[in-house]
């Protein structure tokens, strides 16, 4: 999964982001106004954190650019703001959840979870493509009700490329959803054809040969 954190107490951002990355999430950040927007328009989200109360403007001007840009990335408010009023606004404008601060990091994981279910797994814990089964809440992929071993970058892969299915995922947009900010770092996108590469074979090897290669193109998933 891949996340913004919005949120100009760099402590508290920082907390969030090493917390999810333990479940190997990739986290961007932004800390301020400005830098959330631009990460807003050029990238997708799963899950936006987002404080209403940011340098040089408003998280609630965020949310409602998101919406109007029909992104489909959930969001949860976290403000020291606790009155009502504010919650129902930030609610009303679209937003999944408010979280008052201070707060125990395991209730916003918890949060998280709720909302990804609601969103991309229709209220389950898991995700189905055929014989392939992902369980959301343990990271684990089963054929044919067999569970097959994946690196973690392998199983956010695969869960990617299922809640995409058909749809042509260049290299680029596949190391920006695995690396995030990170992916600049990269020389090559070498390591993206080898993940891919690995999780081809142990799909093959289980006879679930749904992970094309769009020649010049990218990678997509889907039957023949």
């Amino acid at each position: 999964m891949k996340f913004l954190i919005v949120e100009d107490e760099i402590e508290l951002q920082l907390s969030i982001a090493n917390y999810l990355k333990r479940d190997a999430h990739v986290c961007e950040l932004a800390s301020d106004y400005l830098e959330a927007s631009q990460k807003l328009e050029i990238y997708e989200y799963d899950i936006v954190i987002l404080d209403l109360n940011l340098v040089n403007g408003s998280g609630l001007d965020l949310l409602k650019v998101l919406k109007k840009k029909e992104k489909k990335a959930g969001v949860i408010i976290i403000s020291a703001n606790s009155s009502l009023d504010d919650k129902l606004e930030g609610l009303d404008l679209g937003a999944d959840d408010y979280l008052t601060k201070p707060f125990h990091l395991a209730e916003l994981n918890s949060r998280i979870k709720a909302i990804l279910r609601r969103g991309k797994y229709g209220g389950n814990d898991s995700i189905t493509f055929n014989e392939i089964r992902l369980d959301t809440l343990s990271r684990t992929a089963y054929v044919n009700g067999k569970s097959i071993a994946l690196t973690r970058k392998e199983y956010d892969l695969l869960l990617f490329f299922i809640t995409n299915q058909s749809r042509i995922l260049s290299k680029n947009i596949i190391a920006e959803h695995l690396w995030g900010d990170d992916s600049d770092m990269l020389d090559s996108f070498d390591f993206v054809y080898v993940h891919v590469n690995n999780l081809r074979k142990k799909l093959t090897k289980v006879g679930a040969k749904y992970l094309q290669t769009a020649y010049g193109t990218g990678y997509r998933f889907m039957e023949d």
